[in-house]
């Protein structure tokens, strides 16, 4: 096999660097080690900063989350039983955020690369890279029972945090830096319509929690726990409680309950590793970076990578120009910290420390009380939610670490 880009990985990030990848004319083929069914379905984030969703409309692909996303262009902040709104919208000249699936996202892309005769390999299995650090990489792996070679001019490892492509660089030529926070985040998602028309990010003395919506008819909701906590612990009944005490408003706000779909628990963690490129090998997305979730960011920072990518190989292919490609990692990275920092912040505002005493509780609700209500402090939340314009890298000149081209 063939193909000018190898992408390994039909996520987010590795389907649409292929869609736009397509729409220069530059071929690729996507390898996915899980099955169609299963990417197609798994959930993870939901919102969509102003760009992201802006990009899948302008490529093509966003009509079903035009006809289905829902549009937001504020958030509450609640806190002492009181919810004060962030006026995103009017902060940010009218740029704002719309709640659709990843899953939902996955879907439309696979569809468009398969009605586009793209072509995406999932379950394959035993994957493996040689000479990235050559002109000529090549991805080695399993299909339907036979080993195969995709031979290629890249790779974009876009495989998530577990996969091959950051193991395949050298651990003396890549650095890693990490932060574990000391709670996780308890998910459900429930049939039951939203209480609420816009998120609600919730301070309070017991912990986080969090009210989003992926439709009209299922609510997505969270809770801060402990480390370690297992489902066991968080029979129905107590999920619904907690949920109930922690969003409770002075003024009766009503949470409306339903069954729970699924649930989980996730840690909540900070990793990011430097450099993005290692020859001819370039990584993107959760395979380069992971971000807490309070600030939804891991979708939209993994899109934002792959349009850089796809700008600097479109560049590349069509003029032999490998400035780009060179600027790739530095370019990411300004962004990635950006976004590191305010998701670590957002983290910080809302979360109940684990050695929290009465003084943390009341520089929390200090510094709510000042986001809420200075316009400064607002458009500093605002612009980061709604995603920092996309041309925003290239306004910082700050030092990041530069690519390795070569071993």
């Amino acid at each position: 096999m063939r193909t000018q880009v190898g992408i390994i990985g039909a996520g987010p990030a590795g389907l649409m660097l292929s869609h736009l990848l397509h729409l220069e004319g530059i071929d690729s083929v996507v390898l996915e080690t899980r099955s169609r069914a299963y990417v197609e379905s798994r959930v993870r984030a939901g919102v969509l900063e102003h760009d992201t969703a802006q990009l899948l409309a302008d490529t093509g692909v966003g009509a079903r989350m035009r006809r289905e996303g829902l549009v937001h262009t504020g958030l509450e902040l609640r806190f002492e039983g009181v919810s004060r709104r962030i006026d995103l919208a009017a902060l940010t000249s009218g740029r704002g955020i719309t709640v659709y699936g990843q899953q939902e996202v996955v879907k439309d892309l696979i569809a468009a690369r398969l009605a586009a005769g793209g072509e995406i390999l999932f379950d394959v299995t035993d994957v493996e890279l040689a000479g990235i650090d050559s002109d000529a990489p090549v991805i080695r792996f399993a299909h339907e029972g036979t080993i195969r070679e995709l031979n290629c001019l890249v790779v974009a490892g876009c495989d998530g945090f577990h996969g091959v492509s950051r193991g395949s660089i050298p651990a003396s030529a890549r650095r890693t830096v990490e932060h574990t926070y000391p709670f996780s985040w308890l998910g459900v998602l429930a049939q039951a319509a939203p209480s609420a028309h816009e998120l609600i990010y919730a301070q309070h003395e017991r912990g986080f929690a969090l009210h989003s919506m992926r439709s009209p008819e299922v609510t997505r909701l969270y809770l801060q726990v402990p480390n370690g906590t297992e489902l066991s612990d968080w029979p129905t009944a107590r999920i619904w409680d907690e949920l109930h005490t922690r969003l409770a408003t002075n003024d009766g706000f009503t949470l409306k309950e339903g069954p729970i779909l699924e649930q989980g628990v996730t840690p909540m963690r900070s990793f990011v590793t430097e450099p993005m490129r290692y020859g001819q090998l370039f990584l993107a997305g959760d395979a380069a970076h992971i971000v807490p979730p309070t600030g939804a960011k891991g979708l939209n920072l993994a899109v934002a990578d792959v349009r850089f990518l796809a700008e600097a190989l479109t560049t590349w292919f069509r003029q032999g120009r490998g400035t780009g490609l060179d600027e790739y990692s530095a370019r990411c990275l300004r962004r990635i910290w950006r976004v590191q920092h305010f998701s670590s912040w957002m983290t910080g505002l809302l979360h109940r420390p684990t050695d929290a005493d009465e003084f943390s509780h009341r520089l929390q609700v200090a510094q709510l009380e000042y986001v809420t209500t200075s316009t400064a402090a607002a458009t500093t939340l605002a612009e980061n939610y709604v995603g920092l314009p996309l041309d925003w890298s290239s306004r910082v000149d700050t030092p990041a670490t530069p690519a390795v081209p070569f071993a």
